[in-house]
């Protein structure tokens, strides 16, 4: 990498937690941020696929470690906070992707399923937000909070009908937060994949349905999981996206820009 680019994309020195980072997405945006040079708190309830991870970051010469929280309680997400700045000195970037999905039909949706994917998919969320953003504002230190969402949060999808008013809610949650914290430096944006093959939507992907997204794709494909690394080193970078707050980084191969 060059001095410039290094200098207005590098992460040296900075700390960034990745909330859902032992799955297929964060977890390579995981390994984007290690290998932008931050060291990265995995944060995650598989102890097992968090170390295939940090073995790979590892072995590209990153820095990473394990922290198991279950991040829909408040107080465990304080924990997790006092441990992370106890062992690394500090946080600079959040980044919030835990999230789950059911394929439940409106009118079949119980009150415990909805319930729960509110728990996870947003309030977890909006929790992280508060406890990440009072740390910043209290430390007077830059932040980056970047939250995922969803295409679904955009456009609603059959399917994932819950998992759609959470996701826009987030997305809804970023701007009043980006609205908020701007004038004390910390930014908070979202990241929303298209359709992007993970395990949280393989039980969706029937053939018909893999025809149908791809016919309204303009590239024609899938995303690779890499291909959230560059979107997520932007809105990280303190100096690359100094002025980017509030924004929905859209990274799903033109399904979004495509009507007939």
């Amino acid at each position: 990498m060059s001095k410039f680019l290094e200098d207005l994309f590098g992460l040296k020195d900075k700390t960034a937690v990745v909330i859902g980072g032992t799955g297929v997405l964060c977890g390579e945006m995981a390994q984007g941020l290690a290998q932008a040079g931050a060291e990265v708190v995995i944060v995650g309830r598989n102890p097992d696929k968090a170390a295939d991870r940090i073995s790979q970051i590892e072995e590209a010469g990153g820095r990473a470690y394990f922290q198991s929280c279950e991040v829909n309680k408040k107080e465990n997400v304080q924990s997790l906070l006092h441990s992370v700045v106890e062992r690394s000195g500090g946080v600079d970037i959040v980044v919030n992707g835990a999230g789950i999905n059911s394929p439940t039909p409106v009118l079949d949706v119980t009150e415990e399923e909805f319930q729960n994917i509110l728990d996870v998919n947003l309030r977890a969320v909006f929790q992280s937000c508060q406890v990440f953003g009072k740390y910043f504002l209290e430390e007077n230190r830059y932040g980056s909070i970047i939250n995922v969402g969803s295409i679904s949060g955009i456009i609603p999808l059959s399917r994932v009908f819950t998992y759609s008013l959470t996701k826009a809610a987030v997305h809804n949650l970023t701007k009043n937060l980006a609205r908020e914290w701007a004038k004390s430096k910390i930014r908070v944006n979202t990241i929303i994949p298209g359709f992007f093959p993970a395990e949280q939507n393989r039980k969706v992907l029937t053939p018909d349905r893999v025809d149908a997204i791809l016919g309204h794709t303009p590239a024609g494909r899938f995303g690779e999981s890499h291909e959230l690394i560059g979107a997520i080193l932007l809105l990280a970078s303190e100096k690359a996206g100094s002025f980017i707050t509030g924004h929905e980084m859209v990274v799903d191969g033109g399904y979004s820009s495509m009507t007939i």
